[in-house]
């Protein structure tokens, strides 16, 4: 996020007879306005599945321990020292540990990672009904609300003065207001929603009180000019405010927020994308999504389709993450940004919220591919296992390594994302319509499909092995279809066998395999997909290949030569030092590999008694998933062209 960043949405979907929202699930009655849209799909609460163990779970073990590390009044600090009222430690008068990085006194955008938090505990407590972090997430809403109080400014609540929101009106330098806000605002509805928090909505009308109090007089062009500045998904934010509410006002400045300079061009089916920043683009078709479901009618899918598709087809590196320096590139120019700086963790973070939202319209088996694809190879690795700290970005640049954050002086964006990133593992797994049940992710857990009297285990070593086993414990007692992803990567082709039945496959990679039975407790379901080596070439340049096994992208091993990494964090010193981070990469790496493209298995063989490892059999060099290469070097993209003189890599 330069000086502008992401901004969010969670769209867990929910199904109920007093009104239904795309929005996150656990909230039945709390949505005065019901969708018009009729999803193909609804999603299940995060309360209905709990993960088993598995790589997944483990980060949200660390993540459980980062969260309950951060004292409340640490977070409150800054918002309080804003309203002049005591800012001290609330069991004392000592003088606070003041967090840093992005959430120092002195950074513009401070306060933001109070909401990402709000929304990780709420997030978190969905998913595991442990209590202790609704308790937390309490006792940040009555901070903020006696913020909020103190500064008496009609509802107006952040962490800084109102000052940096008339510099936006004025169209003068600042950084992203409206995005901070955003964060806060999203926080306290996820409060409101997943732990019955009612001080939490209270907060957050005010707050949209307040921003339509402020907004209203601003005359069109003076919108134009303040809307170039990043608002993250506040868009977004204001419409579930107006579903939930009612309150016409927060759908006024939803509508506000619709951004015609980017957004038109899309319904023309426009690429305007090279060199806009990706996570200030990204969220507001978030909004537009939200709008096209409460109004039922419009060109929204159709827009945030294309924006979606075009971002996929020509935007972005095999791993599902995009832009270089946090922009889009020109179209299908992947192999001329192989840099320290792409893959945004934010963009992926929106990019999934979007991908979620577009599946529930339509059960297109495309969008579960790419989510599998993101959040194995971008999300997945994006925490460091030692430390469970966040990595900014996931560079491309052959011979670079992941940077890290410090639990304490850092907090950029993609950190924030990260609290809720790694909260909410659960919540692609399963899907459902009125009938049948979605297996999209073959992520170790179980499912409880409480309007259907149904409990489903799903138990896999995935992506260690392509066998998935599912077992019926509780059955409806009607019959019932159940649809598993046929992945489109999975070309060697599938078998299923049903309580040890071998039955036939029907459909082909990048469908669904439907089962309609009627289902009895202790059925079994076992499904295998072959997994294969595959080539990725880069859209401009054949020459330059990334390699996949099933959907995993494998990244060769390179070490630790130069790095220097201080124990046990690798922050950067400034704000913003990852752009002049230098990974002093070793004039010795080689990112060229003499393999045909075309049957990658015949120069690339598993390693005996490895899970996922492989070794070329010419160079000896060592392939693993890139999502388990941690503080060590690696190469994505590989120079295919044996005696170039391009055999070493490029330098930064």
């Amino acid at each position: 996020m330069k000086r502008q960043t992401l901004l969010g949405l969670m769209i867990l979907c929910f199904f109920c007879g007093k009104a239904q929202s795309h929005y996150p699930g656990q909230h039945k009655g709390k949505f005065a306005i019901a969708d018009q849209l009729k999803p193909a799909v609804y999603a299940f609460d995060l309360q209905d599945v709990r993960l088993l163990d598995s790589r997944f779970k483990e980060n949200m073990e660390r993540e459980q321990k980062w969260l309950q590390s951060i004292e409340p009044y640490r977070l409150l600090h800054s918002f309080r020292t804003n309203a002049g009222v005591y800012a001290g430690n609330e069991g004392g008068y000592h003088v606070v540990n003041k967090l840093g990085g992005w959430e120092s006194l002195d950074c513009e955008v401070r306060g933001h990672s109070a909401g990402h938090i709000l929304s990780g505990l709420a997030l978190m407590y969905a998913s595991t009904g442990d209590g202790q972090y609704k308790i937390k997430g309490d006792s940040l809403v009555r901070g903020l609300s006696e913020v909020q109080i103190a500064l008496n400014q009609d509802g107006y609540l952040s962490a800084f003065p109102q000052e940096l929101i008339n510099r936006n009106m004025r169209g003068q330098r600042v950084w992203a207001p409206w995005y901070t806000l955003h964060k806060i605002l999203s926080g306290l509805i996820d409060q409101y929603l997943y732990c019955e928090n009612k001080q939490a909505l209270d907060v957050a009308s005010r707050m949209g009180s307040w921003a339509y109090q402020k907004l209203k007089p601003v005359t069109p062009k003076q919108r134009t000019i303040m809307l170039r500045n990043e608002f993250g998904g506040i868009n977004e934010s204001f419409y579930n405010l107006y579903a939930i509410t009612g309150n016409k006002e927060y759908q006024w400045l939803a509508e506000f927020f619709y951004h015609n300079e980017m957004l038109d061009p899309l319904k023309e089916e426009k690429d305007i994308l090279e060199k806009k920043h990706a996570n200030t683009y990204i969220p507001k078709l978030l909004g537009l999504t939200r709008d096209y479901e409460l109004e039922g009618k419009g060109d929204g899918h159709k827009v945030a389709d294309f924006f979606w598709q075009t971002v996929i087809d020509h935007h972005s590196f095999a791993t599902g993450s995009n832009s270089d320096q946090e922009k889009f590139f020109k179209p299908d120019h992947q192999s001329e940004h192989l840099t320290g700086y792409t893959g945004e963790s934010c963009n992926v973070y929106n990019m999934l919220k979007l991908t979620r939202h577009l599946f529930t319209h339509t059960a297109e088996s495309k969008y579960a591919d790419y989510y599998e694809k993101a959040l194995y190879n971008h999300i997945l690795g994006q925490q460091d296992p030692a430390t469970g700290m966040i990595a900014y970005f996931l560079p491309m640049l052959p011979g670079a390594h992941k940077v890290y954050s410090t639990p304490e002086h850092s907090f950029w964006c993609c950190v924030g994302s990260g609290f809720e990133n790694q909260a909410k593992y659960g919540e692609a797994i399963y899907y459902h319509d009125q009938d049948g049940l979605y297996v999209n992710l073959f992520i170790p857990s179980e499912l409880t499909w409480k309007e259907k009297g149904m409990k489903v285990r799903l138990e896999s070593s995935f992506p260690e092995e392509g066998t998935t086993l599912l077992t019926i414990e509780a059955a409806p007692g009607v019959p019932a279809a159940l649809h598993i992803r046929y992945p489109s990567w999975a070309v060697a082709g599938a078998s299923v066998t049903v309580n040890g039945k071998k039955i036939p496959v029907k459909g082909k990679p990048g469908s669904y395999i439907s089962i309609n039975r009627k289902w009895n407790k202790g059925d079994r379901v076992a499904v295998h997909f072959p997994m294969t080596l595959r080539s990725i070439p880069a859209n401009d340049n054949p020459g330059t290949v990334a390699f996949a096994y099933g959907p995993i992208v494998l990244a060769g091993v390179m070490g630790t030569e130069g790095m220097t990494i201080p124990a046990p964090y690798s922050n950067p010193e400034l704000y913003n030092d990852y752009y002049t981070y230098n990974y002093n990469v070793p004039q010795g790496i080689s990112n060229v590999l003499d393999i045909d493209v075309e049957k990658p298995d015949a120069s690339i063989k598993p390693v005996a008694g490895e899970k996922l490892t492989f070794k070329t059999a010419k160079e000896g060099v060592l392939l693993k998933p890139l999502y388990d290469i941690h503080r060590e070097r690696y190469v994505v993209y590989w120079n295919i062209n044996p005696g170039s003189s391009k055999d070493k890599v490029k330098h930064q």
